[in-house]
């Protein structure tokens, strides 16, 4: 893989190149990617999705949309260091135009996005999806879908979702927000479909990112970018793009200790015993006189979880600086915290969160309930648009269709697209939204 192609400022449906030199400075095409995400409609739903505790009362606990705006900034400080070094190992970037600022708005965009395909309740809701079509109502489908569509519904993945949104064309608007190129291939974590499922050491194979109905895109995407593949004539799958691990960099360290930070102020974690964690993270720079100043433990926390911030951001930077060859030879199988030195203390925080936070009772009653709640609508909307196409509307079918947006009342005439776009639809509602659209269908608040 090289840069050059790796940076491609191309978007759906460009008859022309776009070059960095003709770029217009105060409009930088990266930076209109960040702005056309910022204004979706999915990208505002987020405000009301689940981070850490579903249906928090609270207005300090983290939804996906702050999550989402502070894994941004972490990216782009991220990026512009990266960014920094390439260019001066490739200085032929430079003379084409390249700043390191373009790579901070590339992965800054990319990293706005990331959580963007996410369905209500955390992650839960992927897996409740899931378990409607393994074990509930939409096992009627299966022998109607190849293996290939039926594993993008079983196994259903918000990252998949997010490409979807991103790129999709609906109703005669192409290309979705037709972000650039580049900004799309630092989004995908997992440049593979759904099957076959080969676990391997890469960690590009965790998971899948493309559904089959954005397949063909995605492969167009991939040859533009110069993916290296790693998939045959049968399977589309590809090396992540470079900028896919500084994305996910960015990712792990908020969730790590912001999320660590909420269990505190929920009180899921003892405050004196959260500060040994923190700062077992930062001893080799923190100010130990400075420290003691601080008057009050919330002060005291806000200093370490800045502070740990800071100093993995610089771990991830010089990571991805080390084996920046290997990883564009497609031979780095890691995450870029994974090798970094304070791996041992973030595993002990993860460890601690697992139990205390993502585990606790408050979480996984409310996730408990979104399974009910999301297996329901789904069951609903799926019934009243398979109806609608075979001509066999009921009263109440029709009732429902009158819910649903004008983008998905025309229905597809592939049985597969209609059923992920129902799953799309669903995925995209808020927690708050998706239960109150429960409680209306099964006429239990009728205010």
């Amino acid at each position: 893989m090289n840069w050059e192609k790796l940076l491609s400022l191309k978007r759906f449906g460009d008859q022309a190149d776009r070059k960095r030199i003709d770029q217009d400075e105060a409009r930088l095409g990266f930076e209109v990617d960040f702005d056309r995400i910022i204004f979706s409609d999915s990208f505002r739903s987020l405000q009301d999705k689940t981070q850490v505790v579903p249906l928090s009362k609270t207005d300090f606990v983290h939804t996906r949309l702050t999550h989402s705006l502070e894994v941004s900034v972490v990216a782009r400080s991220l990026g512009r260091m990266v960014g920094t070094y390439i260019l001066e190992k490739y200085p032929e970037l430079k003379e084409k135009g390249y700043r390191s600022n373009d790579f901070g708005a590339i992965v800054a965009a990319a990293a706005l996005s990331h959580d963007i395909g996410n369905p209500p309740f955390g992650h839960s809701g992927e897996k409740s999806i899931g378990e409607f079509f393994i074990s509930g109502k939409g096992q009627q489908f299966k022998s109607q879908l190849n293996p290939k569509q039926w594993q993008d519904l079983i196994d259903f993945e918000g990252n998949a979702n997010g490409f979807k949104i991103l790129c999709e064309t609906l109703n005669n608007i192409q290309g979705g927000l037709r972000l650039s190129y580049a900004t799309l291939g630092a989004f995908i974590k997992y440049p593979k479909e759904s099957l076959p499922k080969k676990p391997t050491r890469h960690i590009a194979d965790k998971k899948y990112g493309i559904f089959q109905s954005e397949l063909p895109f995605f492969q167009e995407l991939a040859a533009e970018l110069g993916l290296k593949a790693t998939g045959d004539a049968s399977n589309s799958s590809y090396c992540r793009h470079p900028l896919a691990f500084i994305v996910e960099a960015a990712d792990d360290i908020c969730y790590t200790i912001i999320d660590f930070e909420d269990g505190i102020n929920l009180g899921l974690i003892s405050e004196d015993y959260a500060l040994e964690y923190l700062i077992n993270l930062v001893r080799d720079t923190i100010n130990t006189k400075k420290y003691n100043s601080l008057q009050n433990t919330q002060d005291r926390i806000s200093y370490l979880r800045a502070l740990a911030i800071g100093n993995l951001i610089q771990e991830a930077a010089r990571i991805f600086i080390e084996n920046e060859e290997q990883i564009l030879r497609g031979e780095f199988h890691n995450s870029l915290l994974e090798k970094c030195k304070y791996e041992a203390q973030i595993d002990d925080i993860l460890k601690l969160s697992v139990e205390k936070i993502y585990q606790s009772k408050e979480v996984v009653e409310k996730e408990i309930a979104g399974y009910q709640v999301l297996a329901d609508l789904l069951e609903v909307f799926l019934r009243a648009v398979n109806n609608k196409h075979d001509g066999t509307l009921s009263n109440y079918d029709k009732l429902v269709l009158m819910l649903l947006p004008d983008r998905y009342k025309q229905t597809h005439e592939d049985l597969y697209k209609r059923i992920l776009g129902i799953c799309n639809l669903v995925a995209n509602f808020s927690d708050s939204y998706a239960i109150l659209l429960h409680k209306k269908i099964k006429g239990i608040d009728l205010n």
